[in-house]
């Protein structure tokens, strides 16, 4: 039997370890950086779900109001008051409304499969369970903000980043012990006997040690060449980290500035619809007694038809908003 220690005198297996424990963190964070992306993925096709059904309710209540109306005019035209320039006018609204549908239905569709495919099932598994129109889910509140560098320090491409930056810096302690002596203990146990009784007893018991010395005193060139490597590997992740910094600091910002405007938004449609809507009422209302013409309550159901659309896709917005926001400050947690 036989053993070989080798003595860390200058530290290059104990920078050797350390580079690997940090090679292996980083490895983790970024499949954790992966696992976030495809929640995150998962979560705004959801999100984009949701809106299209909300689009598509909206475009068919507005469809029922155009059809209502188009029955109107044929009754007012079948009486003698209406003209032909004003039924056109009427299908045409209608027609446009009805128009919206068909592209609503695409994108819903695709966001259907897209969620399938990344919930890791075939386009269509769990379309049947997502049929029926829900609610855009409103996302929690991100109400209790750290130190912004803390908060983008746990983002895990940030995480692995910083993890190979410290392996990069092991790695040059590990080069650079190449230049200095590497000495070894290696240690020998055997016993000899000329008969098996005898083989374990003591006197056969034969144990010896020898004491190694390897130094690469006539490799210096290729030592510096991997110590100018380790060197190169660690700007260049430092050049990453930086990268990753940055880029990180730029995704937070731009999704708390859209999922500030995109909320500040959706109030302000909301007040739209109101007003539009009396506007609508009162104009259909003017225009059965004679006072308006056809045209005027046409532009009136337009307006209303394209705020109500523009609610249902800034609801959308925001949630796919807090989503992005979330993803950017690495994935959801307990404050």
């Amino acid at each position: 039997m036989a053993a070989t220690w080798e003595l860390d005198l200058f530290g290059g297996l104990r920078r050797g370890a350390e580079a690997a424990v940090d090679e292996a963190q980083a490895a983790e964070a970024e499949q954790l950086g992966v696992r976030v992306s495809i929640v995150a993925e998962a979560a705004d096709a959801y999100m984009q779900i949701r809106g299209a059904q909300n689009r598509l309710i909206y475009a068919r209540d507005q469809i029922a109001t155009d059809e209502h109306l188009l029955q109107l005019v044929s009754q007012r035209k079948a009486a003698g008051i209406a003209s032909d320039r004003e039924q056109a006018q009427a299908e045409a609204v209608l027609a446009q409304a009805r128009s919206t549908v068909p592209q609503l239905a695409i994108i819903l569709e695709a966001q259907l499969n897209r969620l399938d495919v990344l919930m890791g099932a075939q386009p269509g598994t769990y379309a049947a369970e997502l049929r029926a129109p829900a609610d855009i889910p409103v996302i929690p509140a991100i109400t209790v903000l750290a130190n912004p560098t803390e908060l983008l320090r746990r983002r895990p491409d940030i995480v692995a980043a910083e993890r190979r930056v410290a392996a990069s810096n092991a790695r040059i302690g590990q080069s650079l012990a190449e230049y200095y002596p590497k000495i070894s203990l290696s240690g020998f146990l055997g016993n000899e006997a000329i008969s098996p009784g005898n083989l374990f007893l003591e006197r056969g018991f034969q144990p010896s040690a020898v004491a190694g010395l390897r130094w690469r005193l006539f490799d210096f060139g290729r030592v510096d060449a991997e110590v100018r490597q380790a060197k190169g590997a660690n700007a260049e992740a430092l050049l990453q980290y930086r990268s990753s910094v940055l880029h990180a600091a730029e995704d937070v910002e731009n999704s708390f500035t859209l999922l500030a405007q995109s909320e500040g938004r959706s109030d302000e449609i909301l007040r739209e619809i109101g007003a539009l809507q009396r506007v609508r009422d009162r104009s259909q209302e003017a225009y059965q007694a004679g006072a308006i013409g056809l045209t005027d309550v046409l532009d009136a159901d337009r307006q209303l038809l394209v705020a109500r659309d523009d609610l249902a896709l800034t609801k959308e917005t925001v949630a796919r908003a807090a989503v992005g926001s979330f993803r950017a400050l690495g994935g959801g947690w307990a404050p």
